[in-house]
């Protein structure tokens, strides 16, 4: 464990590092849209953007707005001030407008050779699944043509044997955090997703292996509350360590860099490489952008809470996320609907000044679902 918390703590890894010293290429992408096992394939690293909560968005903020969302503005001022200067291309996707407002001031600015713009369908249904499969194939193209290399479809098809052994050892992983007294925390959980978006998948896999055995041996945790965290992209350990802090246990959640980036089904088409990808990956979208989808999104919140125990849930979304903010209302009502009772957190990503707002609301929170009472692991709350 503690060679993923060291990896996810700064944005240029070692890993990375060592990666480009061998003359490797990295990626840069952001959307859990984006079908890694293509770039894999391609024998390129495929590097998930991250900010870490940075607060800095000096550089950013003269390219976006601030009324745009924060996480994205951080995203861009590490783009433009050089942190990510490692990258050697970037793969941009229609996630959201202020998502594509980072992608594209970045590229004004830094003129990357390699830049491909991922047109995502907001739909799921045979037509969109046959135009995303099409666009995948123009992906595809692009980085042949670009970086010299062939991508076979059983290049692809060995990718995605791995991808999916990755994702099944992850759902392993989670369910140690369901246990009556979790084996790891949501900080923690969050650290290893984090870490492995920077990774290879077989490089990533054989750490889960030894993550998912090493755990499995160590005592259960208690604590005061049984939480599930859903919201907007938020990479922020330090947010999760900050509510569990206060004495409460992220067991499960439903966020971008968490069980959403690799939970659901897979393909069916196993046949044909890219349409499966087109399947697994439009097929798995838990995001309000899918906006034909809300009641499957509001059932994988639902079967994430139920199969926890949790006894709350804490909706988190960054300030000015319009899909987000507008989607947390239908989430409270149903969450609520159906026992839970929920915190709706608003927050400034990365701001210091919003850290003690945050700890107060938490504690209200924690105090108003039952703190005299003793949860299942016996841990007084």
């Amino acid at each position: 464990m503690e060679e993923l918390q060291r990896r996810s703590s700064d944005i240029f890894t070692d890993y990375v590092r060592r990666w480009k010293e061998g003359g490797g290429k990295v990626l840069g992408y952001s959307c859990v849209a984006t079908p890694v096992e293509i770039i894999e394939a391609a024998g390129i690293l495929p590097y998930r953007i991250k900010a870490f909560g940075h607060p800095d968005t000096e550089l950013g903020d003269s390219y976006l707005a601030r009324f745009n969302c924060r996480f994205c503005r951080s995203c861009l001022q590490l783009g433009l001030d050089g942190t990510y200067d490692f990258l050697d291309g970037l793969i941009e996707t229609n996630g959201c407008d202020h998502l594509r407002g980072m992608f594209e001031n970045w590229q004004y600015a830094k003129k990357y050779g390699f830049f491909h713009y991922l047109k995502v369908p907001h739909f799921l249904r045979r037509d969109s699944l046959e135009y995303f499969t099409e666009e995948l194939s123009l992906l595809r193209m692009a980085l042949e043509d670009h970086f010299g290399v062939e991508i076979s479809d059983d290049a692809l098809r060995e990718s995605i044997g791995t991808v999916n052994q990755v994702q099944a050892r992850l759902r392993d992983l989670y369910a140690l955090r369901e246990e009556e007294r979790p084996r790891l925390s949501g900080a923690e959980a969050l650290q290893v997703i984090c870490t492995g978006s920077s990774m290879r998948a077989n490089d990533f896999l054989d750490l889960l292996d030894r993550l998912v055995e090493e755990k499995s041996r160590v005592s259960g945790i208690q604590g005061r509350a049984r939480l599930l965290l859903l919201g907007s992209a938020t990479d922020e350990v330090d947010l999760v360590a900050e509510i569990e802090d206060q004495g409460a246990l992220v067991v499960a959640d439903a966020l971008c860099y968490g069980s959403r980036s690799f939970w659901g089904r897979e393909g069916e088409s196993v046949e044909e490489p890219l349409l499966y990808l087109a399947e697994k990956y439009l097929g798995n979208l838990f995001c309000p952008r899918m906006f034909t989808e809300y009641e499957r999104r509001r059932d994988f919140v639902l079967e994430r809470a139920r199969q926890a125990r949790v006894d709350g849930a804490i909706i988190t979304y960054n300030k000015f996320c319009d899909l987000h903010g507008v989607e947390s209302v239908s989430l409270r009502k149903d969450l609520e609907d159906n026992g839970i009772p929920v915190l709706v957190l608003e927050k400034d990503y990365g701001s210091p000044a919003d850290a003690g707002r945050i700890r107060t609301r938490v504690q209200a929170f924690l105090e108003r679902i039952g703190s005299g009472s003793v949860d299942r692991a016996g841990a007084v709350r």
